[in-house]
């Protein structure tokens, strides 16, 4: 009798297994679809053999849990390259837009394009020199002069728009950062509450998620500590969250421009090179867009100045002498010219075409105007080669972004494809092993359907008992 009750207490603990092995395979499959979830497999244990007068007697086996199958050193380097491409991303999107500022308005015309003002512009004195007294010629310089000032304030306008709007998407993904590393924290204490040598499952998956989330808003390291806790700091060593701790980033306006601050120190430039989608946007808002724009203003800078020079050293139509006024707003200084520009000129026959003492019929003086276009009047360059080569710059940038965001997408998605091996649900496994635990369980139901009736027999002496 002793030995048929070891028996079905054995064959009871491969049963408990079995079921124990099935709810685990099967929580996988209701999860396969949460991109969140990492896979599941039962562990499985060996129970403690007894000992009768020397002999060991095996007690089978049973499931103590599960372990979820991840790569904390894979899912970091993930996390690694996520930042580094949510920067490029962000960075290419902005570069992409900023591009778009110079390009013309339409395919089909010449509005909006500097490049063609530019040229337009100087054209026009050219034409005023063959009839240095005409109204409509006069009339043309001051129509293009219009143009070309309104195109670049409108570029610049243009620029310093996406740059506010760069700056709140920055604080939108601040507070992004501020309400995960409040959830890192809170995740993490919950799992150091546990034992160390328990799998935290879901709480892990959590973390991960957050950690996943995290490392694509901002450049973050990973520190394990005791007791499965995590310190997480920005790339320049400031600390977001430790253990059930977190650090909330707060904001400030500098000069116009939002920076943020852990406690009292400004980390504003080392989160723009940190990564992440933060990364990319403080990169664009502090680095790409202000150069662009200096090269704008340096462009309108020189134009108003140079024109204004000469329109003031010769004769205008009333006879002026020196005297004949600007074309353009005189800026004081470089900065801020682009946005600035406009014609302050509004009656044509102040433009001096002829030069300094002469009659109103020379044209010495819009000679000298129309020169300006092939002078290095700009930082050593030409004004259509200064601006050429600002567009130029500006598009090898975007190239080269682009070259490198491809490459950075790519490295994600093969470490993305590495650790979905390792941590997803194959539906095609999880079927093979419902189907080899399931007729686990269903033969050792046999077994104990089995000894149930030898039971039943040596309870029953004397009476036939049927054993199937």
């Amino acid at each position: 009798m002793g030995t048929i009750n070891s028996a079905i207490n054995l064959i009871t603990e491969a049963l408990d297994a079995d079921q124990n092995a099935l709810n685990v395979t099967a929580n996988n499959v209701a999860n396969a679809s949460n991109e969140a979830y990492t896979r599941e497999v039962p562990n499985w244990s060996e129970n403690q053999p007894i000992y009768i007068n020397g002999a060991s007697y095996g007690q089978g086996a049973t499931v103590t849990g599960a372990t979820s199958q991840r790569d904390r050193v894979l899912n970091q380097r993930l996390d690694q390259q996520q930042q580094l491409g949510a920067s490029s991303s962000a960075l290419l999107t902005a570069l992409t837009t900023l591009e778009g500022s110079f390009a013309p308005a339409s395919s089909t015309t010449s509005t909006g394009n500097i490049g063609t003002d530019i040229t337009n512009f100087f054209a026009a004195y050219t034409q005023l020199e063959s009839s240095p007294t005409s109204g409509s010629l006069r009339q043309a310089v001051l129509s293009s002069a219009t143009i070309l000032a309104g195109d670049i304030s409108s570029t610049a306008a243009s620029l310093n728009e996406q740059q506010a709007s760069l700056d709140q998407s920055a604080t939108t993904v601040v507070g992004q950062v501020n309400e995960l590393t409040k959830s890192l924290a809170a995740v993490t204490q919950q799992i150091q509450s546990l034992s160390p040598n328990q799998d935290a499952g879901v709480l892990e998956d959590q973390r991960q998620s957050d950690l996943s989330q995290l490392s694509q808003l901002i450049g973050i390291n990973q520190i394990t500590t005791e007791q499965n806790g995590l310190t997480v700091t920005t790339t320049g060593g400031q600390v977001l969250a430790s253990q059930g701790s977190s650090f909330q980033i707060t904001s400030g306006t500098v000069d116009g421009v939002t920076h943020f601050y852990l406690g009292s120190t400004d980390i504003t430039t080392q989160l723009a090179s940190g990564g992440g989608q933060l990364g990319g946007l403080l990169t664009a808002r502090d680095q790409s867009i202000p150069t662009t724009l200096a090269s704008l203003d340096q462009l309108a800078y020189g134009i108003e100045t140079q024109v204004n020079t000469v329109n003031n050293a010769g004769t205008d139509m009333d006879g002026d002498n020196g005297n004949a006024g600007n074309i353009f707003n005189a800026p004081t200084q470089v900065a801020g010219s682009a946005a600035a520009m406009a014609v302050v000129m509004t009656d044509p026959n102040k433009i001096a075409a002829a030069g300094s003492g002469l009659g109103t019929g020379d044209d010495s003086n819009a000679v000298a105007a129309a020169n300006l276009a092939t002078q290095s009047i700009i930082d050593g360059q030409t004004p259509s080669n200064f601006y050429s080569n600002l567009v130029s710059t500006l598009g090898a940038t975007v190239s080269e972004a682009t070259t490198q965001n491809t490459a950075l997408t790519a490295s994600v998605t093969q470490l993305q494809t590495q650790v979905n091996s390792l941590s997803g649900v194959n539906l095609n496994d999880e079927a093979s092993n419902l189907e080899e635990f399931q007729r686990s369980y269903q033969a050792a139901s046999q077994v104990f359907t089995i000894l149930n009736t030898i039971m039943a027999s040596a309870m029953n002496l004397g009476v036939e008992t049927a054993v199937s």
